[in-house]
């Protein structure tokens, strides 16, 4: 093979090519092209193999002529790929064009957890009367959760609360949201009037009405002159806004160490008004707190002087309230995550 020969090969693929060029229909078959010309193992690569058989003083000539196509290849290639790509653009561009004037698609709403649900409407309830919510933390010490709220280590009411213990010395999971009642009582002076919701833990098995993990709502009221006629009376306004107007409620005597006198807060059964049925016991009355006027004891543990100041408190379960609310028969939906459940309170 001599110089001529190779260099008619030569431009038979610059001309081959750039035809092949022009007419590919996407970059992806340039792309193709550009590897069959051009690669490591393409047609050019294996012309200039023929390079070892001509003379030394014709080498660089067919050198030569091989960059001038290789130059042309190139750029023929460049102008075509700038091309398709103005093409392609255009083309995802009216694809993935959207019609803002279309409506929008329904997005899917969910909804508030009923127990959350519920203390947010107890909240609402009682900030109208000046209640404030605070925060109180989850792992209590003893003296905190038991001893300042008139329960010393030997008293017998703590069997009322089966109490949840952690690794770290004399801490617990709070049994109840009373001990931060004493923390509000020595963060702020009187009046007080403050809301503490929380979760609360206690070792119990779980069944249709009890659970080891519940939520709770504690109110606390410190004043001169607060009376249990107060606390009679809030609490009937409290019933009447959460469960509709014209319902009748009750006191009935309880027993709490952090108060006294102690009461259970009853309101009128909510399934049958009145005359009783199965769901309050065949009795026309459904508790739904406990409450109480706050022991002196505890006044002095919260830094306050009994001579001068009174209180009362009260604590509720906002599931407690859902149940009586919505007619659910079982605690343990609360905690199961059912869908279908929590869906029901959209």
């Amino acid at each position: 093979m001599n110089f001529a020969d190779l260099a008619r090969e030569l431009d038979a693929l610059r001309a081959g090519t750039i035809d092949a060029i022009a007419g590919a229909p996407d970059t992806a078959a340039l792309q193709a092209l550009e590897v069959d010309a051009l690669g490591k193992k393409g047609a050019l690569t294996a012309i200039l193999r023929g390079i070892g058989g001509l003379p030394p003083e014709d080498r660089p000539r067919v050198g030569a002529v091989a960059n001038t196509v290789r130059t042309a290849i190139e750029s023929a290639l460049a102008v075509r790929r700038t091309s398709l790509g103005d093409v392609e653009l255009a083309a995802r561009l009216a694809r993935e064009t959207v019609d803002v004037t279309l409506p929008g698609r329904p997005i899917r709403r969910g909804s508030l957890h009923p127990s959350i649900e519920a203390m947010t409407e107890i909240a609402r309830i009682f900030e109208q009367f000046g209640f404030v919510v605070h925060e109180s933390p989850e792992i209590e010490d003893d003296l905190t959760n038991f001893q300042m709220l008139n329960i010393p280590p030997d008293h017998p009411a703590r069997d009322l609360w089966d109490t949840l213990y952690v690794d770290v010395p004399d801490r617990l999971l709070r049994t109840h949201t009373s001990p931060g009642q004493i923390r509000v009582m020595q963060a702020m002076k009187p009046p007080i009037r403050a809301l503490l919701p929380g979760r609360c833990f206690r070792y119990e098995s779980v069944d249709a009405s009890h659970g080891f993990e519940f939520f709770q709502v504690e109110g606390l009221m410190v004043d001169e002159g607060t009376t249990l006629a107060d606390l009679k009376g809030l609490l009937d306004q409290f019933a009447q806004a959460m469960f509709g107007s014209g319902k009748r409620t009750r006191f009935r005597p309880g027993y709490y160490p952090f108060t006294e006198p102690s009461v259970a807060f009853d309101v009128e059964c909510l399934v049958c008004g009145g005359p009783g049925c199965p769901a309050c016991g065949r009795s026309g009355w459904m508790t739904i707190l406990g409450a109480g006027m706050v022991h002196p004891v505890v006044l002095q543990y919260g830094g306050l002087d009994p001579e001068r100041y009174q209180g009362f408190a009260f604590g509720m379960g906002p599931e407690r309230i859902s149940m009586l609310k919505h007619g659910i028969s079982d605690l343990r939906l609360f905690m199961e995550n059912d869908v279908r459940f929590l869906e029901s309170f959209r």
